[in-house]
């Protein structure tokens, strides 16, 4: 009896040691289900992270590499937040350990390259994904739609990549992200939207947009926003342009107000005389049109006076030079005169001796005297 009672307290003070563990540095709570490891300066993914860990906050650190043994045995993490490590690669399968894994911050990182299979997870249970300013370069960016287009996130339903200097988003980037709620592409360097851009999102609620290089969206970058007619549009903070080449976009906004959740705030950029306005009055307004239409135009036909000018000053150019070569020509007329004539001699001299030994070389007779007469 006292062997038992023993052995159970010796267990019960093992399992609470085991429930006490700390990784160096970190703050754990098992109440809360919470590990901390805010800003300890740490090189790497500490180890001995308690496995009741749900919610795991390792930020502000030197991490340069996420590898695929990081974060084994962390089976019930929901929640990981690697904010402002310095990151700067992720290995293929660097999350396949975290079998319960919902929402991922790797923002403020400055990721270099990214593996194709680096953000597989078991059970693909990935909901929320943010790399806002964590793309360093555009060979990352590249790697990242590569990693999209495989299928391996089809459960996603957040992504945020804003504030990473996109300046375009390859074709069918989203394409595999078919349960996409929530898409953040703001305060990148967007300027047109092409190729397919969102297709396949067609659960999309939600299209940040806002503080990019945007001067008006018409043709194809229009036909990409109807691609996905069940999003909430924020547009504001781009340069837009009030000139007639908005109207189609201004008429677009007016009849669909409640996709744009910033509409109203929408405001010129350009012209000067119209900066700061309402897009939706001074886009729409005829009379400003008009008067933009007649800048256009003026621009336009000053273009084609400066055209004009150009072929004349070339056309004047080139005359000169002719009447300049003409005047050489009428100075040196004796002189080639007496060229032409030498040229003239000189030829027939050399025809009529060429014709000759042609006669002599082809009559026997005059060879054999030719021959005898050499001698």
């Amino acid at each position: 009896m006292i062997g038992f009672s023993w052995l159970m307290f010796c267990g019960l003070l093992h399992a609470s040691v085991l429930h006490a563990a700390c990784p160096a540095r970190c703050e754990c709570s098992e109440a809360a289900q919470t590990v901390k490891c805010v800003s300890k300066d740490l090189r790497h993914i500490p180890t001995g992270i308690p496995g009741y860990t749900r919610n795991l906050f390792i930020t502000g650190n030197h991490i340069n590499r996420i590898g695929s043994e990081s974060f084994k045995g962390l089976d019930n993490v929901t929640t990981l937040s690697l904010i402002n490590n310095g990151i700067t690669e992720l290995e293929s399968q660097a999350f396949s350990g975290l079998h319960s894994l919902l929402f991922l911050d790797l923002s403020g990182n400055r990721l270099a390259v990214i593996h194709p299979e680096a953000l597989t997870t078991a059970g693909r249970t990935l909901r929320e994904l943010n790399l806002s300013r964590a793309l360093r370069d555009p060979s990352a960016s590249a790697d990242l739609a590569r990693l999209l287009r495989l299928g391996t996130l089809t459960g996603l339903r957040g992504l945020d990549l804003s504030g990473n200097a996109l300046g375009a988003l390859p074709s069918g980037m989203f394409y595999r992200l078919p349960a996409l709620r929530r898409l953040l592409l703001a305060n990148n360097s967007l300027a047109a939207l092409r190729n397919g851009s969102f297709s396949g999102l067609l659960r999309l609620e939600e299209l940040d947009l806002s503080r990019n290089a945007f001067r008006t969206f018409r043709g194809e970058s229009l036909g990409e926003l109807e691609a996905v007619p069940r999003a909430r549009l924020l547009l504001a903070h781009n340069p837009l342009s009030c000139s007639c080449a908005a109207l189609p976009f201004a008429r677009w906004l007016n009849g669909s107000r409640e996709r744009a959740g910033d509409g109203e705030r929408l405001a010129c950029a350009s012209p000067p005389e119209l900066r700061n306005s309402s897009l939706l009055e001074a886009g729409g307004a005829p009379g400003g049109c008009r008067e933009d239409k007649e800048e256009e135009e003026e621009e336009e036909g000053g273009v084609d006076l400066a055209l004009q000018t150009s072929y004349v000053f070339l056309g004047v150019v080139l005359g000169f030079v002719g009447v300049v070569f003409l005047f050489v020509l009428y100075l040196n007329r004796k002189g080639i005169k007496r060229w032409m004539f030498d040229t003239r001699d000189a030829c027939r001299e050399a025809l009529e001796g060429y014709h000759y030994r042609m006669e002599v070389d082809s009559d026997p007779r005059l060879s054999q005297v030719s021959t005898t007469a050499d001698l």
